[in-house]
């Protein structure tokens, strides 16, 4: 698991902790922290610079009568040798959704960040994990990934060539602990497998939701089926040129739901591991929906063996499919309406003049009933 240490100031003093750690940098702004809190309490201060007095009498109310660096709570992240100094659990939260209010409220943010969250598949699912975190969700996640990054996934993931050949699962767990220590982070680094999947969503604790960003199909499948026994709502992105597919399957109100809103028919893993291995790019096609996706990746799917090694996939779509599903749960968590089914996040129905012009809506048709054709739909 990857593990952060915290100081214990009823077991040592800091300087005695600092000592068992190779510390390289120690990062600690706990005063300016302070100050910053002090004025998001205190918002008549936004235009009135003249509040020197009240702060001291905040700070010394907080301190009560401690050192400053004795105040709060250290962290040692041993992934990159810094020690840093964080306001208490609740003063934290406080500070770093402090900009979310209205948009969020307070009893919102609570909500948000007791949801527990699944996240299998840490590519475009990385993107959803870190928003969700950023925005103050999801204070208990479970995420899974037995893959390390590779330099083709550098045009779509936010990490560098530093960061090639490290686990997916390890990073994202880090990125998040970064910025929140406070969180609950249960990480699957071999990812989902027979042995795992049912403590992966029914722990304890049990998951409110699973983000599915699998590569493996038959995971694919084996998720869904086992989720929709739990009564656990499913979303999945699904890149579509510089557009996302998302899929949104509530089991958690329609328990006969079938997997995959019914775009694979009443599909078992004993069926699907008897599919014949060239039905399958057919299958996949299916899942992630034809009928809406943009020509361009239709072309390329085409093309996936023959002149291009794998699907294309850009970074501006992986982007977009994190603050689509961190959106979608964050609805979920507030129980707010949303819809189900497949849906489109499309920018270009948005931005491009002539995407409503008939003939360019023959010609996506006509490019989708060729490739059904050619897919043997």
């Amino acid at each position: 698991m990857t593990k952060l240490e915290k100081f214990e100031p009823g077991k040592e003093n800091l300087e005695s902790f600092k000592s068992r750690f190779a510390v390289d940098e120690v990062i600690d702004n706990y005063a300016s922290q302070l100050e910053e809190l002090f004025l998001v309490r205190n918002p008549k201060y936004r235009l009135d610079k003249n509040y020197k007095e009240e702060f001291e009498k905040f700070l010394k109310e907080h301190l009560s009568g401690k050192e400053t660096k004795d105040a709060g709570s250290w962290f040692y992240f041993p992934w990159s040798k810094k020690l840093a100094h964080y306001l208490s659990d609740e003063m934290h939260q406080e500070l770093r959704t402090a900009r979310n209010k209205n948009l969020i409220t307070k009893a919102e943010q609570e909500k948000f960040y007791n949801f527990k969250i699944g996240v299998a598949g840490l590519s475009v699912g990385s993107h959803a994990a870190l928003t969700i975190a950023m925005m103050g969700g999801g204070r208990t996640m479970k995420l899974a990934d037995p893959d390390e990054i590779s330099g083709s996934n550098l045009n779509r993931i936010r990490y560098d060539f530093t960061e090639v050949g490290k686990s997916k699962c390890e990073l994202a767990c880090r990125k998040i602990l970064q910025i929140n220590p406070y969180a609950e982070i249960i990480d699957y680094p071999a990812g989902i497998t027979e042995e795992n999947i049912a403590e992966f969503l029914a722990g304890p604790p049990k998951l409110d939701v699973l983000v599915e960003e699998c590569d493996n199909l038959e995971m694919k499948v084996r998720l869904r089926i086992e989720a929709k026994k739990l009564g656990i709502p499913v979303v999945m992105a699904t890149d579509n040129g510089d557009n996302v597919i998302i899929d949104i399957e509530r089991y958690d109100l329609d328990p006969n739901l079938k997997i995959f809103n019914g775009a694979a028919g009443d599909l078992t893993v004993e069926e699907f591991r008897n599919f014949p291995p060239q039905e399958l790019p057919k299958l996949a096609s299916k899942i992630a929906g034809p009928e809406v996706t943009v020509p361009r990746m239709l072309d390329s799917l085409l093309e996936v063996g023959k002149t291009l090694y794998s699907w294309p996939q850009l970074g501006d779509a992986a982007t977009l499919a994190g603050v689509s599903l961190s959106y979608v749960v964050k609805k979920m968590a507030l129980g707010e309406k949303i819809k189900s089914g497949k849906l489109e996040v499309n920018l270009d129905s948005v931005f491009d003049p002539d995407y409503f012009l008939e003939s360019a809506k023959n010609e996506r048709d006509e490019k989708r009933r060729g490739f059904a054709g050619k897919m043997g739909f």
